[in-house]
């Protein structure tokens, strides 16, 4: 599963598109969007957010918890 960017934690400040070895994130509308097929889950983009505002929960874990 890719990572999940959590938007109303984000602040925008880039650092896990800087963090992202293989360029799976990109920001869209000051807001980083991760390409799911990019991604290889190395988790080096939730380690380098400082808010929390990455997760690499399933799509399904979260509409269950929402």
């Amino acid at each position: 599963m890719a990572a999940f960017i959590l938007e109303k934690l984000c602040r925008g400040c880039k650092r896990c598109v800087n963090a992202c070895p293989v360029q799976a994130i990109t920001i869209f509308s000051h807001l980083p969007v991760v390409d799911p097929a990019i991604c290889i889950e190395c988790e080096a983009c939730m380690e380098s957010c400082m808010h929390g505002a990455i997760t690499f929960t399933s799509s399904e874990e979260r509409e269950s918890n929402g």
